[in-house]
């Protein structure tokens, strides 16, 4: 097997045509909304903007039939930003899609692998 850092990754982007993609990167938004509550500090941890964050979030509320993330206006409590169970079922499904794929491409992979060439010094 090869060292963690060499090992094979898989980046499924899925494009929906006019109604829009979906990515590790927009899936990785919503798990780290999820976990944070918040849509700036998700897009803080991913080196984002709190615009660009803002900007991925509202294309994903706008394909789906029913909003991905809410938000609640700061005030006394504060704000703060959660998935809705659309969020939660898109994010499952996309992960579900990951799954399977490594699933399904693992022999296929180590055949690839099993072709490679030894890099001496990690070159």
């Amino acid at each position: 097997m090869t060292p963690p850092e060499t090992d094979p990754a898989y980046r499924i982007r899925i494009s929906f045509g006019a109604r829009g993609v979906i990515g590790p990167g927009k899936a990785e938004l919503l798990a780290r909304i999820a976990e944070t509550g918040s849509i700036a500090a998700a897009g803080r941890g991913m080196g984002m903007s709190y615009k660009r964050a803002w900007q991925l979030v509202e294309a994903m509320n706008a394909m789906f039939l029913a909003p991905v993330v809410e938000t609640a206006r700061g005030g006394a409590k504060g704000g703060g930003a959660r998935l809705t169970e659309t969020g939660q079922t898109v994010l499952s499904e996309y992960r579900a899609i990951e799954d399977r794929a490594r699933q399904a491409g693992a022999p296929h992979l180590a055949a690839l692998i099993g072709l490679m060439r030894d890099m001496p010094d990690g070159k």
